[in-house]
């Protein structure tokens, strides 16, 4: 069995395996009200895969021995989600019929029965506190999958009309009419029931629901539909619930994508009022919060380490779970399964040396243990040390991923990968796949920094690039290849550097500024923040960041525009994108080719048909990671 969450390290000793089992993932995780039993959606994904089967299987286990109690597939061609208990054993669960483009609500309560099927996407199931409904968020007729981060529909026709429009739905348990119970117009990002069963607390935004996250209210629901604003800060607001003093609970701070959640923890009278922030002056980001009737539990970013914290009602934390060396918990919407007792937990583990494995214990401070052993066999493909530095009179830290073994002596060239976000964090994953493995094994080192606008040490640091993007977030990156580099195991002239998103603006922002990168990938990224504000699905996103609209301060965003400093690229740099990307559209890649051309830099452009933010087919995965690696040979070796 893998050992105790203590002993998991992230020094790769372990050889190759000349033809690896297949990768186990394990997702959706929720503890049973008792705490008896886990669930999850368990996918394996083949050696030569890009992407995890998505079809999977529902799996209940006993949390103390992790012995299978249960299986559940339904349907053939279905994925599931949405895993959650009832407080006397029942486990319900959404199955998504992407033939049918349908979505089913499923109960296991001795055997498997569909209380409620809708045309369109489903998710998110959460029982009443009576056992006696359940709730869900439903898109009724979707045009697309839900997210900006999701292929965008094809922009023909009349553009705007017709919003997709996600809703609570209520239905009994015994089975019925799924009734929808929040407004038409509204979008509902997330949601919990009230402790008496009489409504919710949700975050929610009128209009488009890819863009409105950023201006959402945190709002009370009634039955029959009639909202009460709570509070409509001028923060984003994640996972509301309602805490153990009877105070609405929620995430506040700087976030520049839904799902991609860090800040401080708020609280604010059920009434409604002003929010009082519980961790004021944090060095720390929170990112995720489960509420029970004694106590709430958070997962923090804390440097390089994540930390599960119990909070008194008071909001004082107690920590009691420390990831050695930032081991990743949590792969659920929660970060992190409670039940009712609230010392019972259970999480999902893993870091660049050692693939995900289910985590369960309780007690005050509970011992985590393995209490799955499915990837037991993986080896680890790469040493991996966190790095930190100063830079301006802030600690930074980022990682730094090197092959096994090698030529001693030998000095490696280096990749610098930036993050997405900028509200985000590069942290531990399993090196099974992807860009960073495949240069790994092409004899690369990877460096991964976490620069000022990143999660991880708190909400002044999140927002330390707020009108200042490419500015302190790229000195500290340098400063940070500088102290990588003096080491002496890193070729300081063989540096190449890539990201997607905003690490694909950085990127066209750094090859913009300096010469020092001898190589450049760009993936999604931005090249003219003015076109950009007209042309993306997501305005909203960048009030918070740049101070006011495009239209308004235009000044701020064309000095934030790597297309006004063209003529100082040097770098060769590849670029690609999604041709339906809704974050960030293609037309701005084709800019900033299009100027590498006109001042005579080499340059590449791929864009990936019928592809979103995210590339979900295993060829355009795949090629995407060939043409990298190629790159890179090509200018760096």
């Amino acid at each position: 069995m893998r050992p105790a969450v203590a002993a998991v390290m992230l020094a790769g000793a372990a050889t190759v395996a000349a033809a690896p089992a297949p990768l186990a993932k394990f997702d959706g995780l929720a503890i049973s009200s008792d705490g008896r039993r886990v669930a999850s959606v368990d996918t394996l994904q083949a050696a030569d895969s890009a992407v995890p089967d998505s079809h999977g299987q529902v799996i209940v286990r006993n949390a103390r021995s992790g012995a299978v109690e249960a299986r559940y597939d339904p349907c053939a061609v279905c994925t599931y989600g949405g895993l959650t208990w009832s407080r006397d054993g029942q486990l319900a669960f959404i199955a998504s019929d992407p033939v049918a483009g349908t979505a089913a609500l499923v109960v296991t309560a001795g055997q498997l029965r569909t209380i409620a099927t809708i045309e369109g996407v489903a998710q998110t199931p959460r029982w009443s506190p009576d056992g006696q409904r359940l709730a869900f968020l439903a898109v009724f007729g979707a045009h697309k999958a839900v997210g900006a981060i999701e292929a965008g529909r094809a922009q023909v026709g009349e553009i705007g009309e017709a919003e997709d429009e996600q809703r609570i739905v209520v239905v009994d348990a015994a089975g019925g009419a799924a009734k929808p119970v929040s407004q038409a117009d509204t979008w509902v990002y997330e949601y919990d029931w009230k402790p008496d069963g009489s409504g919710f607390v949700a975050t929610a935004a009128k209009g488009n629901g890819d863009n409105n996250w950023w201006v959402a209210k945190l709002v009370q629901l009634d039955m029959d539909g009639r909202a009460v604003t709570l509070v409509a800060p001028e923060m984003q607001i994640a996972a509301p619930h309602v805490g153990p003093d009877g105070r609405v609970w929620f995430i506040g701070g700087l976030m520049s994508d839904f799902g991609s959640t860090g800040g401080d923890l708020y609280a604010v009278p059920a009434a409604g009022g002003e929010p009082v922030d519980l961790t004021p002056g944090a060095r720390f980001s929170v990112t995720s919060l489960v509420t029970t009737p004694r106590t709430g539990v958070v997962t923090r970013q804390a440097g390089d380490r994540v930390e599960i914290a119990r909070v008194a009602a008071d909001g004082a934390m107690t920590v009691v779970w420390s990831g050695p060396v930032a081991a990743t918990a949590g792969a659920t919407d929660s970060g992190v399964a409670v039940a009712d007792d609230g010392r019972t937990l259970a999480t999902v583990v893993s870091d660049f040396a050692h693939p995900a494995e289910i985590l369960a214990g309780t007690g005050d401070r509970p011992a985590l243990k393995a209490i799955t052993t499915a990837n037991a066999g993986h080896p680890a493909y790469v040493a991996a040390r966190s790095v930190t530095w100063t830079s301006e009179g802030r600690a930074v830290q980022g990682w730094l991923l090197t092959p096994l073994g090698g030529p001693a002596g030998a000095k490696r060239p280096m990749v610098v990968d930036i993050h997405g976000g900028p509200s985000a964090f590069a942290g531990p994953q399993y090196l099974w796949n992807g860009v960073d493995r495949a240069l790994i094994d092409h004899g690369y080192a990877v460096f991964k920094p976490n620069p000022r606008g990143s999660y991880g040490q708190g909400e002044a640091f999140t927002r330390a690039n707020v009108r200042d993007f490419g500015g302190g977030d790229l000195r500290d990156i340098l400063a940070g290849v500088d102290a990588v580099v003096a080491d002496g195991s890193i070729d300081g002239a063989r540096l190449g550097v890539f990201g997607h998103s905003y690490g694909g603006f950085m990127t066209m922002w750094t090859v913009t500024h300096t010469a020092r990168f001898k190589a450049a990938v760009a993936g999604a990224g931005i090249a003219n923040w003015i076109s950009y504000y007209g042309e993306n699905g997501i305005d909203q996103w960048m009030i918070p960041f740049f101070g006011a609209s495009a239209y308004d301060d235009p000044a701020v965003y064309v000095a934030a525009s790597p297309l006004t400093t063209i003529k100082a690229a040097r770098t060769p740099t590849l670029i690609y994108v999604g041709e339906r990307d809704v974050e960030c559209p293609a037309p701005q890649s084709v800019e900033f080719w299009h100027g590498l051309k006109a001042v005579g830099v080499p340059t590449k452009l791929i864009i990936y048909e019928g592809a979103g933010h995210r590339l979900r087919k295993p060829e355009q995965v795949h090629d995407r990671e060939d043409q990298t690696v190629a790159w890179f040979d090509r200018w760096l070796k």
